[in-house]
């Protein structure tokens, strides 16, 4: 406290790649574990640009954090810079009732903002920071929306991005890396220090690549103490993995992790000629509804899910499902129901009407919580009362039938055995789906504790559930081709 900041290497090696990008730096992603000092740089290049040589007279700059309380940290923390510097002391005002710092030589100032995004527009920022952006759940931000778009006034805005990695690939942050990584826009600088998914995540090397300040302002003795905390309690090994060595990890433990889910993205085959089963997760009035087919070929799973959302409001409901539900329709991997309000249970019993007569379809699963909604719409479609038992098998989401259906498709995801393709509204689902078990071990996925929507994995059980017994007694050729197969009597 009082003495001269000591700049260490790597943090130099990030503002030089920030201000020496012969592109010119538009937007500047920074993300290592915590307590590595992310506000207090956050401070430094803030007041650089308040006062500093990057300060462009009348300008506005900006924080942005996703609670008031975070908000004030940095706002705090610049602050106390100013208030401890004798120099900076007869440049700045500081307005700690509105969080504002203000140079009225350059008439610039800097205004912190929490995630109300009111506050953000009819702002015209030239420089912001978005810390711990990490902590937005899903793509979308209204803060970081209202002031990424407020800087078109601006020949060279700039924007740092500072924070600890985001649990899932849908989350904002994550999306914004991973763009980054392909290297779309040349203006955009990645400085990502995470620890290697495939070393021993308690050693000291792993800490080291993801915490540049490990033995340094960073007790090595503390840091080391929580990894072996995360050792002993698997129960913590999440939280550890994501808040301390930096890597993409939910930290409620989903059913299947990021790595092992990525694993079996491998490109499906056609389901054509395949014994095929199905899992339906049939929705309430706007949610979205799941189908996912899966076939045997080579002892792999072929999986082909599709997914219904009402059309209209689909965007508002993207923004609050934090999802990219307008995107994903416009990709194709997203029937979007043009007008509708509400699911529409005419188009899902005409799909599986085409389904059936063109797929070898054997047993479909379905949760009879709305079944009877669906029932008149496949007679209607085509079906017959007898195809309809025959075909449509109830699947309970309890203990009882959840629990095997969960081991059998842990089992194949463990094994390789399964190839889904990398769908991103089924990805998305994977990475919510959280299970919850009983005293004897059952399980069973549960959307209470799961952080987003789920209802692609409970329709992947559910088909895996199905094909179980099934797929030991089925026959060689499609009972709807045998001769002596009949569904009267």
């Amino acid at each position: 406290m009082g003495k001269p900041v000591k700049l260490r290497d790597w943090q130099k090696r990030v503002i030089c790649a920030i201000y020496d990008n012969p592109k010119g730096t538009r937007r500047a992603i920074i993300s290592f574990g915590r307590k590595n000092a992310k506000t207090t740089l956050s401070a430094f290049l803030l007041l650089l640009h308040t006062v500093g040589p990057e300060a462009v007279p009348n300008s506005q700059l900006n924080s942005a954090a996703q609670s008031k309380d975070q908000a004030a940290i940095l706002f705090n923390l610049a602050a106390k810079v100013v208030r401890l510097s004798p120099t900076l002391q007869a440049y700045v005002v500081i307005r700690d009732t509105v969080k504002e710092l203000f140079c009225p030589e350059l008439g610039t100032k800097y205004k912190a903002l929490s995630a109300d995004a009111t506050t953000a527009y009819g702002l015209s920022p030239r420089f912001i920071v978005h810390d711990e952006l990490g902590q937005v759940k899903g793509p979308r931000s209204q803060l970081y929306d209202a002031l990424e778009t407020a800087v078109g006034a601006h020949d060279q805005p700039l924007s740092i991005v500072i924070s600890t990695q985001a649990p899932t690939d849908a989350d904002l942050l994550s999306v914004l890396i991973d763009d980054a990584k392909a290297g779309n826009d040349p203006r955009v600088v990645l400085l990502l220090y995470t620890a290697e998914m495939d070393i021993d995540p308690f050693s000291e090397k792993a800490i080291k690549q993801a915490n540049p300040a490990f033995g340094d302002f960073l007790n090595a003795v503390e840091v080391k103490a929580m990894a072996e905390d995360a050792r002993r309690m698997p129960s913590r090994e999440a939280e550890y993995r994501n808040l301390v060595l930096n890597q993409r990890v939910e930290m409620n433990s989903p059913f299947v992790s990021r790595a092992l889910w990525l694993s079996c993205g491998a490109a499906p085959k056609s389901l054509k000629g395949l014994a095929v089963y199905g899992g339906l997760d049939l929705s309430e009035v706007s949610d979205l509804t799941a189908l996912v087919l899966g076939g045997l070929s080579d002892s792999v799973w072929q999986i082909e899910p599709t997914f219904w959302l009402p059309g209209e409001g689909i965007v508002e409901k993207s923004r609050t499902d934090r999802t990219q539900y307008d995107v994903w329709a416009k990709q194709g991997h997203l029937v979007a129901i043009e007008g509708a309000k509400s699911i529409e249970y005419q188009y899902v019993a005409e799909h599986l009407w085409m389904l059936f007569n063109e797929l070898d379809m054997r047993k479909v699963a379905f949760d009879r919580w709305n079944f009877r909604h669906l029932k008149p719409w496949l007679y209607r479609a085509g079906f017959s009362e007898a195809q309809v038992e025959f075909l449509f098998v109830e699947f309970g989401q309890g203990f009882q039938s959840m629990s095997p259906a969960l081991r059998e498709l842990e089992s194949d995801i463990l094994n390789g055995k399964v190839a889904h393709g990398n769908h991103p509204v089924l990805t998305m689902c994977a990475a919510n789906a959280v299970v919850q078990s009983d005293p004897a071990g059952n399980r069973k996925l549960t959307k209470e504790k799961s952080r987003g929507r789920i209802d692609g994995m409970v329709a992947l059980a559910m088909m895996r559930g199905a094909a179980g017994t099934d797929l030991e007694e089925a026959p060689a050729i499609s009972p709807w081709d045998d001769p002596n197969f009949s569904l009267v009597g």
